[in-house]
């Protein structure tokens, strides 16, 4: 199948483009004398979700931690809204509007729903008292099952609750970019399409998404540009409408009998259209 749209691995901006929010260049990382990240490059632009994608041990988690700040940066630079925040604390990457929500989810299983989404304000608190009520609402909006447990404890809610609520502890804050790793990962397949309606919701809302995923299929029907990693380097990075089921095969190195199950995950995404609000608010 031709590849003639495809673009090639961005090495910067395209000229007359709108900058990227967030700009990745020549990015290396790893742990001990084992480099996990080759001289990465990537753009995330504002207001478009990006999917990272590879096979185990691709370094797609660990580019993840790498951009949110939990594992250094060895070199290269990464820059979010045009600053250097590449020797930035994970905290002060927080603080200039980015969102972590990380493998696992790890939310306070011992704190309720509302106290967990309290603490994902932390930032927004000290700066905004005023504006924690309206965010609290507007996540009470887009995740109604969440309102209804507000006083439930987070351990006791079942994996694709607890998802939602790390998504909701994330923006909360109101942030610029949202990070998130393998949100689908142990959960049954009917709360996975729960999960991508939710997430599709939030992705009608504007918000700017770099999103990690395995489930190749749940990544593709959320995601407008694909990066696909292949041993800790870019080999595609561009649109997901350029992606053919054969290349991409190739690319991630699992043979053609696997393209017919990628196939709804290439269909073309929805038009975003302009968010709505429930017509009623939930309850307490």
């Amino acid at each position: 199948m031709s590849m003639a749209k495809t673009s090639p691995v961005a090495n910067g901006t395209a000229p007359g483009a709108d900058p990227a929010l967030l700009e990745v260049r020549n990015l290396r990382a790893g742990f001990g004398s084992q480099t996990i990240i080759h001289g990465v490059d990537l753009d995330v632009r504002a207001g478009e979700v990006t999917g990272i994608f590879g096979l185990n041990g691709a370094g797609k988690s660990v580019l993840l931690k790498v951009i949110a700040g939990v594992v250094p940066t060895w070199s290269g630079s990464v820059r979010l809204d045009g600053a250097e925040i590449s020797k930035l604390l994970p905290e002060q990457r927080v603080a200039r509007g980015m969102a972590h929500v990380p493998q696992g989810r790890q939310v306070f299983p011992s704190l309720s729903v509302e106290q967990n989404l309290r603490v994902g304000a932390y930032t927004l608190r000290r700066r905004d008292r005023s504006a924690y009520a309206g965010r609290l609402e507007m996540v009470y909006d887009i995740f109604p099952r969440l309102a209804e447990r507000r006083g439930q404890a987070a351990g006791t809610m079942s994996g694709g609750e607890q998802a939602m609520l790390a998504v909701g502890r994330a923006l909360i804050c109101d942030p610029k970019l949202v990070l998130i790793d393998e949100p689908s990962a142990g959960l049954a397949p009917a709360v996975v399409e729960d999960l991508l309606e939710v997430l599709l919701k939030v992705r009608e809302l504007g918000l700017t998404m770099l999103l990690v995923e395995q489930n190749i299929r749940f990544g593709l029907r959320l995601s407008e540009r694909a990066c696909l990693l292949q041993k800790g380097r870019v080999v595609y990075s561009g649109s997901r409408e350029d992606l053919d089921q054969e290349r991409l095969a190739q690319y991630l190195g699992v043979g053609r009998l696997l393209s017919s199950d990628l196939s709804a995950g290439l269909d073309k995404p929805k038009r975003r259209s302009a968010p709505r609000r429930p017509k009623t608010k939930p309850q307490p």
